[in-house]
This record gives C-alpha cells, structure tokens and sequence, in this order.
C-alpha cells in the first residue's frame, strides 16, 4: 500500500516534472521528492521517471500510475469536502457570475432561491467578460458561471434558457431581405469570430469551419468582445450567428437580425470546474433549476 504523501509527490512531479518546482508546491526539499520517489519505484520495481540533468519525464509505467492513480485521489478529496461541507452546511461564500446581459435574470432568480434556502451563505454576484470566463474559474474566482453550452473543460448542469438562432447582418446586406435563412449561406459571407481565448468547442459550434453539407466558411475578422463582434457586423466586415435574445439586449440601428430556420437552439446554464463540486455550487444549480424550471 502506498503512503498518501507518496501518492501526492508522485503526482505532483508527474504534473511539474520538475524536482524543484514539485518541492515548492509541497514544501519539502527537493532531497525529499527524490527520496520519496526512489522509495515509489523500488516498489514497483520498475523506473517511474527518467531523469537527466535538464529533462525529467514520465516513463510508460509511470504515465499509466499517473492516470490510474489520479481519479481515485480526486474522488477521496471529493469525499471528504462533500464529508466537511455537509457538517458545516451550506455557508461561506459562493461567487457566481454572468456572461450576457440576456442571462442575468436566470441568474437573479436562482440567487433569489438559493438565498432563501440557504441563508447563511453569502452570494456576490458579477459580470463576466469573454477574456475571464475560463481563467476566472480555473482560479477560483468564480464558483458558478451561467453562460452558453458548450462550454469545454467543464462541468455543466441543466440548461435554463434555450433561444433560436439568428443571423447579424449589416442594415443594407442583401440577406436582410430573406425572411429566413440556412446555415449553408455561412460558405458565402466572412464569418465574425470570438476571441482567441474562447474555447474550440465552442467555436465549432457558434462559428464553425464548414457548414452542414462540408462547404468552407471564411473567417472574417476578430473582435474582442461580443459588442465588438456586432461592430464589425456593422461596419460589413462579416456575419455572426447570435441568439434570438441579442435582438432584445443589443438592438442597433446598424444591424438586422435574421432567422436561421436550419439552426438547433442555443442552450445557456450553469458551468462550474469539477474539481470545485462543493456542497454551495450543487446547491446553487439545483436552485437555479428550480427557479428557472418554469422558463425552460
């Protein structure tokens, strides 16, 4: 059986692999990590890491330690935090954020909910832009996030608001005058697209490479952020395809809004790291579920 520090050094050089940095984090010396590691492949009687002066990296067995090990010490860390959250309760602090303005009333409802359930827990509420969605909840800055699916990476409850698909277009693109229109006219105008930082799935989905039959969609240029984005719309630089709810909490007298009748919805809920499943965050998203369930 293997000791928990063992299994933690273990992991922590298969991530850094780097003696001194997988020291820092686990506050040893780097004497330590080697002796622990050594002690780790003489039983198992084999080499873990092959290491030079400059290189360190994991070997097969290594590798294959590594990915065995990794979701058991996640799913005991996640025992013992649902263990410690339900004898403390559901206090302290939840952070919650959202993206788009069409958003916010799924989000006030559900902190409304939550609140009243659970009245010592404290909710901040912020506005989160396209460049922070992700980092803000890899770093914990951001317990819950209430934006569009896909959203890669992470772990999503139910969907709360689903809207239709719309194409924005330039006041005076021949397209305005098409009460509808397929998302096979992707290949024939640049595409608008979203900001280098957001996530290839989601991409694929709202700007894709190719349209349903395989034609090539052009890339038209980048904005931003989705005000951006709209400019370029306005100025012809290119189409987006938005949802239905832009026309209401963007409208402008520069840009149209025409259906795309071919389009599957756009699904919007909350979005949350895995890693960060506490007893606030299940509960927040089953409140929002809740308040919200009458909208869906």
């Amino acid at each position: 059986m293997l000791e928990r520090y063992e299994v933690e050094t273990f992991l922590t050089l298969a991530e850094e692999l780097h003696f001194g940095r997988t020291a820092e984090r686990l506050r040893v010396s780097t004497g330590r990590v080697s002796h622990v590691v050594k002690k780790l492949e003489r039983q198992i009687g084999a080499p873990l890491f092959a290491r030079t002066s400059r290189v360190v990296r994991l070997t097969p067995i290594g590798r294959q330690l590594a990915d065995d090990l990794a979701p058991h010490v996640a799913g005991i860390d996640e025992a013992v935090r649902r263990a410690v959250d339900a004898g403390r309760g559901v206090t302290g602090t939840l952070r919650v954020a959202f993206l788009g303005e069409w958003t916010a009333p799924v989000l006030l409802r559900a902190v409304a909910l939550f609140s009243e359930r659970h009245p010592d827990c404290r909710v901040e509420v912020h506005e989160a832009q396209l460049s922070t969605t992700r980092s803000g909840l890899l770093d914990g800055t951001t317990d819950v996030l209430i934006a569009s699916y896909p959203f890669d990476g992470m772990a999503n409850g139910p969907a709360l608001l689903s809207e239709d698909r719309m194409l924005a277009v330039a006041v005076g693109h021949p397209l305005t005058r098409e009460r509808s229109v397929s998302l096979e006219v992707l290949a024939d105008h640049p595409v608008v697209q979203y900001p280098p930082v957001t996530s290839a799935e989601f991409k694929r989905d709202r700007t894709p490479e190719r349209t349903p039959s395989g034609r090539p969609v052009p890339q038209g240029p980048v904005g931003n952020t989705f005000s951006e984005m709209l400019t370029l719309v306005a100025m012809g630089r290119g189409v987006l395809p938005v949802g239905e709810h832009t026309r209401r909490y963007y409208p402008r007298p520069d840009v149209t809004y025409v259906p795309i009748h071919d389009a599957p919805p756009i699904e919007r809920g909350p979005v949350w790291l895995a890693s960060n499943t506490t007893t606030r965050v299940r509960e927040f998203v089953r409140a929002a579920t809740d308040a919200n369930s009458a909208d869906r």
